[in-house]
């Protein structure tokens, strides 16, 4: 039990302290209270959260954010390289400034709130949404390590993410894309486009992943670009797969294979390196261009004939929404959002129809589609004079 004492300070004036003992019966004086009343109401906190098991000890919230986030960074060795960047840069760029000298008793839901208002006001809900995630995360870690009773950062109110438009490509354009690359350049097109690889993981792939017999290829690795540097790891969500291929691209992945021993790339740079996402001024957007161009001088061909532009335009496509492409195929061919999450290497298909939501939306309308097929206006029609 807690034992409460009277004292008088240098100055003569009196207050009283409260002596007692942590859960692990460590000795403890807490002093400076004005009135006895005030000193029995914080033994008898402390005595309450003994029985919960929710005591804290105060000199625990004494630690800063700054000496807590230096290691937990260094414990977030599961992250992916390109991942640990990104968290790097949030915790350097817009954690540490603002609370790396708060202790993390200091800290107020209320300047968490502030915190983040004022970072939407100059950055974009995914910088925003990140640095909070790391931010929140370190707290979450003292309420673990019993620093904190709660982690004040929780129930803070976040930007929205806007739904991110993708670019897809119809079959068509593809073709058209993988002529205007090239042979060589054409079968990196075409298998993004129907397999979707992420790039790295089209960087990574190697001849004995590429199954020719079967139709399979085996996506084990990834080539990612991080601080100049290529870091080569597992895919993204850490699970191997396994896609089969379309019988069309047996001929362009043989000819990427062909003379290559089983260790080699299958698509790499001019070195013999692992291939960099292409970006301006490549050959990537060259041929885009291209096609743009093409597009647009046939579709003004097309008014100037038939009064209209019957030739969809052609969108200015990044590698990876090539991937987004892929997606959007399979769905057009029947596959199911199990299929979609397995091709695309999808932590869950929840995930899936997350981002493609757009693609999946037209199942309702097949559903009752499909119900009108089976169930003929004349049934309907007996059914209801029945009723009437």
């Amino acid at each position: 039990m807690a034992t409460i004492t009277k004292y008088t300070d240098t100055r003569g004036k009196s207050f009283y302290r409260v002596n007692y003992r942590t859960p692990e019966r460590k000795q403890t004086t807490k002093r400076g209270f004005t009135t006895k009343r005030a000193a029995q109401d914080f033994a008898a906190t402390i005595h309450v959260s003994k029985l919960r098991g929710e005591y804290i000890d105060e000199s625990e919230g004494k630690v800063t954010v700054g000496s807590l986030g230096v290691g937990w960074l260094a414990r977030q060795t599961h992250l992916k390289a390109s991942s640990a960047r990104t968290v790097d840069v949030a915790w350097r760029v817009h954690v540490e400034p603002r609370w790396a000298d708060v202790r993390i008793a200091d800290i107020r839901h209320s300047a968490v709130q502030q915190w983040v208002s004022d970072m939407s006001a100059k950055s974009g809900p995914v910088t925003v949404i990140r640095a909070f995630g790391v931010f929140a995360s370190i707290l979450d870690e003292a309420v673990k390590d019993r620093r904190l009773i709660a982690n004040p950062a929780r129930g803070v109110k976040l930007p929205r993410k806007g739904k991110a438009e993708h670019s897809y490509l119809t079959d068509d354009q593809v073709w058209h894309f993988a002529r205007e690359a090239g042979p060589t350049k054409g079968a990196i097109v075409l298998v993004l486009a129907y397999c979707g690889l992420r790039w790295g993981e089209l960087a990574a792939l190697r001849v004995s992943d590429v199954d020719m017999l079967r139709r399979r290829i085996h996506v084990r690795r990834n080539a990612v670009n991080v601080g100049g540097k290529v870091v080569v790891g597992t895919p993204k969500t850490h699970e191997l797969r396994t896609m089969t291929f379309p019988k069309f691209l047996s001929e362009p992945l043989a000819a990427a294979c062909a003379g290559k021993a089983r260790d080699a790339l299958v698509f790499p740079n001019a070195r013999g390196d692992y291939a960099k996402s292409p970006g301006a001024r490549t050959w990537f957007s060259h041929a885009v261009a291209r096609c743009v161009a093409a597009t647009a001088e046939q579709r003004t061909t097309e008014v100037d004939s038939i009064g209209a532009a019957e030739t969809p335009e052609f969108p200015r496509v990044t590698p990876h929404d090539l991937r987004h492409t892929a997606a959007s195929l399979a769905v057009s061919a029947g596959a199911n959002v199990k299929a979609v999450q397995k091709m695309l290497g999808h932590a869950s298909a929840a995930m899936t129809l997350d981002t493609y939501a757009d693609l999946f939306d037209t199942d309702a309308e097949a559903v009752a589609d499909a119900h009108d097929s089976r169930v003929s206006e004349g049934d309907v029609v007996k059914m209801w004079s029945r009723a009437t």
